[in-house]
């Protein structure tokens, strides 16, 4: 598993480096990262191909539009646990190592070791949902069969969607350790959060227009149409059909507050 974590072709800055190397050692993470991404994706597509081939009258064809669908929901749902746990870690591992004044007593600001997080992290959860959506889109071409093969743009913005909503969660699981100065209970709160009350919320019709506002509604309206059937139960009902440019807003928002009281906690905290 370690093995997937990224490689850079360009020189990073140090902090950056640093960031993305303590992720790499935490041997568990990485191991969690790699089942929740690759290992899940490449299961479903055996399973998938072992069914058509087993029963092709009944099961058809592993790939194509709909079993990419099918795979972009269990990626973003599996991919988001992941950018969460490595948010929580890499918000709160300094902390949680005790090595947090150390680094503080080097003369590097506070500001620069919390910005340093960002791309660090997000580079280790790019590696893993960015390989594991990269086996998908080549599944679905090439076990299309019969059915009709996605097009390239489809391809391209069905990663861009999964790539938008897991680094999403991994931002604000970053924000919300760094402010609470712990890696457990952001993981308690924003689990149960995004894959079991989001969904109730969202199903609740009175709430109207307010829905909007949860991060899996903005999410799944950002869905490209060409696969966004399989998530019809989830955009049933008013106030479901915001503009992209509001959608965006809503995730924008969460990710800047989540950030900007991970930023002012992390400047204020005693080293």
């Amino acid at each position: 598993m370690t093995a997937l974590a990224p490689s850079i072709p360009f020189r990073r800055p140090r902090l950056v480096s640093a960031e993305v190397l303590k992720l790499r050692k935490r041997r568990g993470l990485v191991a969690t990262a790699g089942l929740l991404t690759v290992v899940a994706i490449l299961i479903t597509y055996a399973i998938l191909i072992s069914l058509h081939a087993a029963n092709p009258a009944h099961h058809g064809p592993a790939g194509g539009i709909t079993n990419l669908g099918h795979t972009l929901w269990l990626l973003n749902a599996l991919g988001s646990v992941a950018a969460i746990l490595i948010g929580a870690t890499a918000g709160a591992g300094d902390l949680g190592a005790g090595v947090f004044r150390e680094l503080v007593v080097t003369g590097r600001s506070r500001s620069s070791l919390f910005a340093a997080r960002i791309p660090g992290g997000l580079a280790v959860v790019v590696a893993f949902v960015g390989s594991a959506y990269a086996l998908s889109a080549v599944a679905s071409v090439a076990f299309a069969g019969s059915l009709a093969a996605p097009s390239t743009s489809l391809l391209v913005t069905g990663g861009l969607w999964v790539l938008l909503m897991t680094g999403f969660w991994f931002a604000v699981a970053l924000g919300l350790s760094s402010f609470l100065g712990s890696r457990t209970t952001p993981i308690a709160v924003l689990l149960p959060f995004h894959l079991a009350l989001s969904p109730i919320l969202i199903g609740i019709a009175v709430l109207g227009s307010g829905r909007d506002a949860l991060p899996m509604a903005a999410g799944d309206n950002l869905l490209p149409h060409a696969v966004s059937s399989v998530a019809a139960a989830t955009k049933d009902g008013p106030g479901m059909a915001a503009l992209t440019s509001v959608l965006v807003l809503v995730l924008g928002l969460w990710v800047v507050v989540s950030l900007a009281v991970g930023l002012w906690r992390t400047k204020t905290r005693d080293a």
